[in-house]
């Protein structure tokens, strides 16, 4: 069930919505579980089960881990616990690629297994689950005492399919205890909202053009086409992916939840590095703290071990975004520029001043287009036709596109104005509203609401596009 879908906005979050507030303290996460576990199952009726076993078994493996005193024990039932959530993630989503590979090596057409289905969201619940076992194995913190608690830190519904990836020491004091206040109902309702608007007005508008464009033949793709599909996909995915984590935030603080952000400007960076920062802040806080320091970080003998960190970081990085030797490819170019920047093109980027942002910006647009692209041979294709000239035939430009993203470009790089930050920040990061701007940003955001949702009744939504990772 999406949540631009009208299913989702006019049926189930209101319903869910005025149960939760009205239920009492002790079963407000017993009723949040439950709406979880539905929600999941509407999508995945069949991998629910699975997932719920998994679960299970992995708390009562991190309790006796917890509890034992003996190293290695605890260092066994760690690598149980890990390896359950691991196995999963690799045999659903790498097993279908890993069997194709192997076959065109051996030249044979006969499959080892069927096609696997890949469970919805199932990195993000591989990764929360790992953030779990390892913040217990550190005795970084305590585990939950009720398997209830930690179904709800594994299923809440607001950011299971698509993030933001939510680390156990961020939470867990959150889901043992709570207090959600008027203020906090009405900022999660704004920016719900202004996540929703993202998703239905600007994305799934440019996604139209992004469709129109790749899904055009290599004889009639001109080279204006192919660079105006990349512009298009690279405000799409920003867009759409961004809008899943404002509304995943809203739908957490309406409940008394503060999930981390995910985003913050990542266009007006002005190196890749900069940009990752800014770019998917949990899954690169999350591979900064389980994969990179554990290798050694910046703490090496010798700088090209670190070197050596952060390229084996952005290649599960790409990994970690698709079974496909183009997610592969992708994280190899984030990483090597990631690498100049530590050799030259940092201090280059900081000499050159404000350009640095437009370089930047076209580096990862670059990217985009090999992100999007899982065929090889297309995907050589469509780069040959940007830089070597394609068909000889006119732009065709959808209605509306324009506009969509001449707004979309507008409101990506305006932060880098101070005029554009405080308005960011008025909207997105500040916490106190007096009562006239209460009764505003309510009025802004119902019409904002009503529009959206009279457009998604009119067409049929379009899936995040992570929901696919």
């Amino acid at each position: 069930m999406l949540f631009s879908s009208p299913v989702f906005l006019v049926y189930f979050l209101p319903i869910f919505l005025g149960l939760y507030f009205l239920a009492a303290r002790q079963y407000k996460n017993t009723l949040l579980l439950a709406a979880s576990v539905f929600l999941y199952s509407w999508g995945e009726p069949l991998f629910v089960f699975m997932l719920l076993g998994l679960s299970i078994t992995t708390y009562y493996a991190v309790n006796a881990m917890h509890r034992h005193q003996s190293e290695m024990v605890r260092r066994r039932l760690l690598y149980v616990a890990s390896g359950l959530c691991l196995s999963i993630l690799i045999v659903f989503k790498y097993g279908n690629f890993f069997q194709e590979n192997v076959l065109y090596m051996v030249s044979s057409e006969t499959e080892i297994w069927a096609n696997i289905a890949i469970p919805l969201g199932i990195s993000f619940f591989t990764f929360q689950s790992i953030s779990y076992v390892i913040d217990i194995y550190r005795r970084e913190t305590e585990p939950l005492d009720s398997i209830r608690d930690y179904l709800l830190y594994i299923f809440s519904f607001p950011q299971l399919i698509a993030g933001p990836i939510v680390r156990f020491g961020r939470v867990k004091s959150q889901i043992e205890a709570r207090e959600s206040t008027s203020s906090d109902k009405l900022i999660g309702f704004y920016r719900f909202c202004i996540g929703l608007a993202k998703k239905v007005l600007i994305a799934d508008i440019l996604a139209q053009q992004v469709d129109h464009t790749f899904n055009l033949g290599v004889g009639e793709l001109s080279t204006g086409m192919a660079w105006t599909g990349m512009l298009a996909f690279t405000f799409q995915i920003y867009f759409d992916f961004s809008a899943y984590s404002d509304m995943a935030i809203g739908l957490g603080r309406m409940m008394g939840f503060r999930f981390p952000e995910n985003f913050n400007s990542p266009f007006i960076a002005k190196s890749i590095t900069e940009f990752w920062r800014r770019w998917h802040i949990t899954l690169t806080d999350f591979m900064r703290d389980y994969v990179y320091i554990p290798l050694g970080g910046n703490r090496t003998s010798t700088k090209w071990k670190m070197y050596r960190n952060l390229w084996i970081v952005f290649i599960l990085t790409g990994i970690w975004h698709g079974a496909s030797w183009n997610f592969f490819i992708w994280g190899i170019y984030h990483g090597v520029f990631i690498l100049l920047d530590k050799l030259f093109l940092g201090k280059v980027m900081k000499r050159i001043g404000a350009m640095s942002i437009l370089i930047t910006f076209f580096i990862v647009a670059f990217g985009c287009v090999i992100f999007k692209l899982e065929n090889i041979e297309q995907l050589l294709e469509y780069l040959q036709i940007m830089f070597a000239g394609g068909a000889d035939v006119p732009l065709r430009i959808l209605p509306s596109f324009l506009l969509v993203l001449s707004i979309s470009a507008l409101l990506s790089f305006l932060p880098v104005v101070q005029f554009g930050k405080r308005l960011r920040d008025f909207f997105i990061r500040q916490n106190e509203y007096s009562i006239v701007q209460h009764a505003g940003l309510t009025i802004a955001s119902l019409i904002v609401f009503i529009l959206s949702l009279s457009l998604v009744v009119s067409s049929d939504p379009l899936p995040f596009i992570y929901f696919q990772f």
